[in-house]
């Protein structure tokens, strides 16, 4: 079970973890994000509609992914994307010891800094699942960003038609909305992401890549 959307009591519960944008460069700008790449089998895909668009975005990215492909992760940096963390193994915060998972997304932080020429900021916990101690521990040294739109393009259950409405219906400005870069979303992805840009650029959005506040604690350089 999911929703679509973040609600508003969710948000009041987590306020320190960052659900949409409010300090938008222009007042219809949505947050294009992906999970889970990369991967050879849909993140090229999703980069080549990107560049098509002239739209900027940002990749949380699997360190296990990143290990096996790195050359995806340094054309997604050279196209001008913004990059996260979203732990090495995509772990389950809820069912994982603490220690565990900390060290799960610093072993991620290591193979980030080795390629990219600044350390990310930014985590997003896989399945918006962390606990309260896990996300005390991380946001010594990152900024939480969850999201305000789920598109469900994971869900085989549901039809690419279906991910294309849901995720129309609850965009609204200052949306961050979540994408999948994934095997297992792609068949959905393909069809709803550029017919959902099409939408949005056809009503006045324009997208960007985050650019929010950071952990004050830790020393980030020329994030661009």
């Amino acid at each position: 079970m999911y929703l679509h959307y973040s609600p508003y009591w969710l948000r009041k519960i987590f306020p320190k973890r960052i659900w949409e944008c409010t300090c938008s460069p222009t007042k219809n700008s949505l947050y294009l994000t992906f999970d889970d790449g990369p991967v050879p089998e849909a993140t090229p895909w999703v980069l080549d509609v990107l560049k098509d668009y002239h739209i900027k975005a940002t990749f949380f990215c699997v360190g296990n992914n990143v290990k096996q492909h790195p050359r995806l992760l340094e054309r997604i940096h050279e196209e001008g994307h913004l990059i996260g963390n979203h732990t090495y193994h995509h772990k389950n915060g809820f069912y994982t010891y603490t220690e565990e998972y900390i060290q799960d997304i610093m072993q991620t932080q290591e193979i980030l800094n080795q390629i990219l020429p600044y350390s990310t900021p930014y985590f997003r916990p896989p399945y918006g699942k962390i606990t309260f101690t896990q996300a005390k521990t991380i946001s010594k040294t990152h900024t939480i960003v969850m999201w305000s739109v789920l598109s469900g393009d994971f869900d085989t259950n549901i039809s690419e038609q279906r991910v294309l409405e849901k995720t129309l219906h609850y965009t609204k400005s200052g949306a961050i909305i979540v994408f999948h870069d994934s095997i297992k979303a792609f068949p959905r992805l393909k069809y709803a992401l550029p017919h959902y840009i099409e939408n949005c650029l056809s009503l006045g959005y324009d997208f960007q890549k985050l650019r929010l506040p950071v952990c004050t604690d830790l020393s980030v350089a020329n994030v661009p």
